[in-house]
């Protein structure tokens, strides 16, 4: 259908890259972790939105022209390892302050609705970062580049909506699987709800992973 071909191969070899650790599980685990299950959730959408980006580019020729450039290539690079950091830095000195107590209702009224903004924004923020840190990964481009074609038919007059049908699949099966992640290393932070000392440290040693990971991919090669 639609000019796939060996598409079980397909599923099993998705299911087996979901389950193998790598960057965009390292970056779900650590927004889980930090800021809780809701956090993970929305950075594993973002991730998936970029993928789904991936797959677009994928499937109408726009990869391939940028796995083809060198200088594309390290450019991405780059802007993705700078992004990372930046986000990693973020957490290492963000201040963290047991909450007081509101007075009165009136006063009680009006944080719940300053915190609920707050919060809106804050998911709106981190999905868009989850997206960033996807679309920004060179090596997701030769990944998809790489990795789809060889489930297309070369033969196929149908090459675009075999990508799409494939990139529909794979991004359905990682966000099922990012979100289960999500949700079990969310399960941390609730125990450490309430205690700033301990957030504290967690958010550092997050940062300092994502700070990692932004000068891994700095230092990678095609």
């Amino acid at each position: 259908m639609f000019g796939i071909t060996h598409f079980g191969f397909f599923l099993v070899a998705v299911f087996l890259l979901n389950v193998t650790p790598g960057p965009d599980t390292a970056y779900i685990v650590g927004r889980s972790v930090a800021q809780g299950r809701a956090a993970g959730l929305m950075s594993a959408l973002g991730i998936s939105a970029g993928c789904c980006v991936h797959a677009l580019a994928c499937a109408f020729g726009l990869t391939a022209v940028l796995a083809a450039s060198a200088t594309a290539f390290t450019v991405i690079k780059f802007i993705g390892a700078i992004y990372l950091i930046y986000l990693g830095v973020r957490l290492i000195f963000a201040k963290h302050s047991a909450a007081e107590p509101a007075a009165g209702a009136a006063a009680d009224a009006a944080g719940t609705q300053r915190t609920s903004a707050v919060a809106e924004k804050s998911m709106r923020q981190l999905f868009l970062q989850g997206f960033m840190t996807n679309v920004l990964n060179p090596k997701v481009v030769l990944f998809f580049v790489s990795f789809f074609p060889q489930f297309v038919s070369a033969g196929t007059d149908q090459k675009a909506l075999a990508f799409l049908a494939l990139g529909v699949v794979f991004v359905l099966m990682s966000t099922v699987w990012n979100s289960f992640v999500a949700w079990v290393a969310g399960s941390v932070t609730r125990r450490f709800s309430g205690k700033p000392g301990v957030k504290k440290w967690l958010d550092r040693v997050v940062g300092s992973a994502f700070v990692g990971l932004g000068v891994k991919l700095a230092t990678a090669s095609r």
